[in-house]
């Protein structure tokens, strides 16, 4: 059966509200064919998070409504292996409080800073340098950053294929991991992989319909603008401590609250439109809602290149993915991709990563084999 998480924003809720919410459900959670597993509530933050095994969302609603009425503002579906990567749990604390009629009382957050590693494509790295070579570049790599991932308390929640994903519940261990990362590895190496570091903070159901989709896209974006500094949200930079982030301000980059809404509306107006072949930079403008010019000097300011050319670039890594998951049918990936042309597409993707298509595609087959 499913597994669902849901949010609910609860002003002024105290612990103990929630520990007596969570045994009503309890109570009726056969009714429903459901087995209510956890919550999280971040009591100063007035939010709640639900863990629960139900047949559908509907019923996640229902049972909540029945029971004791704080209807969920959103509910997704989840996987329990991520959902403990991430939480560090599925099941209530083993240290939860009990009171004198048996309810377990716990004021345990959601809230989770995740840091993001990119790196080039591994496939592109065994063309540049040959596979005995970007394997053993590779491996070291994630060998050291694990190390200072498990010495700080991460928990890696997922290998992307071209980086990892981890979760702390500490700004200051995010950050100071990030940084001891970095000066771990050579500058030579950092530049053969393309290693960059975002680290984010957020929840587990925001807008997006993914576990932490949010706070992760975010950190992907900002890992476009990442280069020899740890790129961190004002959201974790608030969370350091006043002491710490004066030691390490000149080793972190940070966007303005404004940029960072720029940022996330452009990366947000580029998924949506990348695979249309006539959005093009003047239809990437009007969605944006600014003027040729302001958009330029935006995307010139945070990415050094005009909107034409980073969405081309969007485009091409994106075309690239689709390579990887339908088996190499370049002239599909062409038009899936938003290009209009094979032949243009092909002259951009060996441009952009310094092989044709089809050779990206010999060697995607030779790395899976």
């Amino acid at each position: 059966m499913p597994i669902y998480m849901d949010i609910h924003h609860v002003p002024g809720v105290e612990a103990i509200d929630l520990a007596e919410a969570h045994r009503k459900d309890m109570l009726i959670q056969e009714e429903y064919q459901c087995k209510c597993m956890t919550y999280w509530v971040d009591v100063a933050r007035g939010v709640a998070f639900c863990l629960i095994e139900a047949p559908d969302k509907t019923t996640v609603e229902e049972i909540h409504r029945k029971s004791h009425g704080l209807v969920p503002n959103k509910v997704i579906e989840v996987k329990n292996e991520l959902v403990e990567s991430f939480l560090g749990r599925i099941n209530d604390p083993e240290d939860a409080a009990i009171t004198n009629n048996g309810l377990k009382v716990f004021n345990d957050p959601a809230l989770r800073i995740i840091l993001v590693t990119d790196m080039i494509d591994p496939v592109l790295l065994r063309h540049q340098l040959s596979a005995e070579k970007a394997n053993r570049l590779l491996n070291s790599q994630y060998s050291s950053i694990r190390k200072k991932i498990f010495t700080y308390g991460g928990r890696e929640v997922q290998h992307t294929g071209h980086g990892l994903i981890v979760s702390f519940s500490s700004a200051g261990d995010a950050v100071a991991c990030a940084l001891e990362i970095l000066p771990d590895l050579s500058a030579e190496d950092r530049s053969l992989t393309g290693l960059k570091i975002a680290i984010t903070a957020g929840e587990p159901v925001a807008k997006s319909e993914k576990l932490f989709g949010d706070a992760i896209q975010q950190a992907k974006s900002l890992c476009t603008i990442a280069g020899s500094e740890v790129a961190v949200s004002s959201w974790v930079k608030d969370l350091l401590s006043a002491d710490f982030l004066q030691k390490v301000q000149n080793k972190v980059m940070t966007l303005s609250p404004v940029d960072e809404t720029f940022m996330q509306s452009l990366f947000t107006t580029l998924e949506e439109n990348w695979q249309a072949t006539n959005f093009d930079a003047t239809e990437f403008c009007q969605a944006m809602a600014m003027s040729k010019s302001r958009l330029y000097r935006k995307t010139m300011a945070l990415w050094g290149v005009p909107p034409n050319v980073l969405l081309r670039d969007f485009r091409l890594n994106k075309a690239r993915e689709l390579l990887k998951r339908q088996s190499g049918n370049i002239t599909q990936t062409t038009f899936e991709s938003g290009f209009s042309s094979p032949s243009y597409f092909t002259k951009c993707f060996k441009k952009k990563f310094g092989l044709l298509p089809a050779m990206y595609l010999s060697a995607l087959t030779q790395f899976y084999h």
